[in-house]
């Protein structure tokens, strides 16, 4: 089930963004835990892009596919 995504959780998703904090999230049973990158839309799709500190790698998550999410730190 996707995550709810209401004012508050993009807000939320937004601060994680402007403050390059890191990402624990779910994709089709993958988890991930990036620094959020930036927020873009291609085509009506809300995308977060998020990067791999390990492998330096970028990936694009559309939000409707994106199972869980936590901002983690503060």
């Amino acid at each position: 089930m996707a995550v709810r995504w209401t004012p508050t959780r993009m807000a939320e998703l937004e601060r994680a963004v402007e403050h390059g904090q890191r990402v624990a999230l779910t994709r089709r049973g993958s988890e991930y835990v990036v620094v959020a990158r930036r927020l873009r839309t291609y085509s009506r799709v809300d995308i977060l892009v998020g990067w791999l500190p390990m492998t330096g790698e970028t990936i694009d998550f559309e939000l409707t596919e994106i199972d869980s999410f936590d901002v983690l730190g503060s």
